[in-house]
């Protein structure tokens, strides 16, 4: 495999997740309407489960017991996050929660660097700026710190840890299997969270087609991906890639759905890009040292 460019294939891995996860801001806001949040993500966390087992059903067998206990490390993380995202969500606005939730790309870098003692560079800083100002001209438009924004803010710290995880413990042998078991955590732990209320499906085709591309193309093959990407990049650099996803979000939103363009879309969007390039334009040297991974 001389001559492959695998940190640059992961940067556009990690993009065509951003884009999977924009397309669906649209889709699970019609169907949250009609169906309960917890039961919403067991139901699709639990098809991307089954479909991932069917895939390659040995995948999980294979992984070591350290990667199992990590991956369900993971899972637990990325799980829990999911609940309370969507729970802090009921008590802000989409804008609010959406800035918030975007502070994972500067709480990457810091929990890495108190938790792993990394160092982290002028260059990731100043992507991690202009990143995270592309995401608040997207989308902030007020704030104040009541119980939704601080439960935001903890699924953002959440998500930053899982993002640490990945770049830590992933690689490209262990992706599919520790992908799987996450993905069977994650249901369990929405299952969880939808056991007060009752579970509930969906009551018609449309709601169901949506479910089952969230799972599939959002959920199972956007973790494998991205569990992939993961075992190849830093993970500063892959949080900011990520950060691709409000853009996108916006774009098939102004597309598909009822928005319309604004300058708040063209100017964030052209700040988060301005940060993308810069990652991909910096010295190498300057990211390569940022983060070795623990699992070779």
């Amino acid at each position: 495999m001389s001559g492959v460019n695998h940190p640059r294939i992961a940067v556009v891995a990690l993009l065509s997740v951003a884009a999977a996860w924009g397309s669906t801001f649209f889709l699970t806001k019609d169907l949250l309407t009609r169906m309960d949040v917890a039961d919403y993500l067991a139901l699709r966390f639990l098809i991307a489960s089954v479909a991932l087992i069917l895939v390659h059903p040995p995948a999980i067998a294979r992984l070591s017991r350290l990667d199992r206990g990590r991956a369900v490390v993971l899972g637990i993380t990325y799980g829990v996050a999911q609940l309370v995202q969507t729970e802090g969500l009921r008590h802000t606005s989409a804008s609010v929660s959406g800035f918030i939730t975007g502070m994972y790309v500067v709480l990457t870098p810091l929990l890495a660097a108190v938790i792993l003692r990394h160092k982290i560079g002028r260059w990731a800083w100043l992507a991690v700026i202009l990143a995270t100002t592309g995401l608040g001209v997207l989308s902030l438009q007020g704030l104040s710190l009541g119980t939704g924004e601080l439960l935001t803010l903890a699924s953002a710290g959440l998500y930053a840890l899982h993002i640490i995880g990945l770049g830590a413990w992933s690689t490209s042998r262990n992706a599919f299997g520790l992908s799987a078991l996450q993905m069977i955590v994650i249901t369990c732990v929405c299952a969880i969270g939808a056991l007060p209320g009752g579970f509930s499906v969906p009551s018609n085709g449309r709601d169901w087609v949506s479910v089952v591309y969230m799972a599939l193309i959002a959920g199972a093959l956007a973790l494998i991906v991205q569990t992939w990407a993961q075992a190849h990049l830093t993970p500063t650099r892959a949080a900011i890639a990520m950060t691709m996803e409000p853009v996108f979000a916006s774009t098939f939103a102004v597309l598909f759905g009822s928005d319309s363009l604004t300058w708040r879309m063209l100017v964030g969007g052209a700040l988060v890009v301005s940060a993308m390039y810069l990652v991909e334009l910096a010295p190498r040297r300057k990211f390569e040292a940022e983060v070795q991974h623990l699992a070779q």
